[in-house]
């Protein structure tokens, strides 16, 4: 098992005049959890594009196992993520899009995609299409996708949208695991329960400003 860290430095990423990211530094060591808080627009999200390769930063760096996103890596490929809502295809079943998604890097594994599936709680021989399904179904398959590849960072923003009290014990079960498996994970939620649970250190993003709280 690889182990990764995350250390960004002074990170700035500005929109022509508007700065959404302002001298952002945090580091993130594995086998702990980090959680974000922030209202809509503070520059969570912006911030996990950054570290994925999404976005290029205007100013500072972001290391990943000392090397650099953007220089020394175009895109952060060790990371499971949910940011945003996942595109799926709509007439594939859950089994289906897994499937293909994961055929596009590894060799076909379909006892593989089957334990994936029943870790977030979704049936692998459900017929319903992706289409079809209900909000909480959907986060779990996008979860499901996040954690496919046994990645060693995961990024998530918002990942118990949409989940049920059921939902929300099971995913926080998942990611105290993965916790303990050393995987880095940074977690951005509006929940309080989910960040007082689960996480180790919590930040607070405030008009790009990140600043720890706890």
């Amino acid at each position: 098992m690889q182990i990764m860290m995350i250390e960004i430095n002074n990170l700035v990423k500005a929109f022509k005049d508007n700065r959404v990211l302002n001298e952002v530094t945090i580091r993130c060591c594995p086998g702990k959890i980090y959680g974000i808080v922030g209202y809509n627009g503070s520059g969570k999200t912006v911030l996990f594009k950054c570290i994925l390769g999404f976005l290029k930063p205007t100013s500072g760096e972001i290391l990943v196992d000392g090397k650099q996103i953007g220089k020394d890596l175009d895109m952060l490929t060790s990371a499971g993520a949910i940011i945003e809502e996942p595109s799926f295809l709509k007439n594939k079943t859950a089994y289906q899009n897994l499937l293909f998604l994961y055929r596009l890097r590894n060799k076909p594994n379909k006892n593989h995609i089957i334990r994936v599936l029943e870790t977030v709680g979704l049936d692998p021989k459900l017929k319903r299409h992706v289409g079809k399904f209900s909000l909480g179904m959907k986060q779990r398959l996008a979860i499901a996708q996040a954690i496919m590849e046994e990645p060693e960072i995961l990024i998530l923003d918002e990942p118990m949208n949409g989940l049920d009290k059921n939902g929300i014990k099971q995913m926080r079960e998942l990611f105290l695991q993965m916790k303990s498996e050393e995987k880095t994970i940074l977690l951005a939620s509006h929940n309080k329960e989910d960040i007082d649970v689960l996480c180790d250190e919590v930040y607070e993003m405030d008009k790009g400003v990140l600043t720890q709280i706890r």
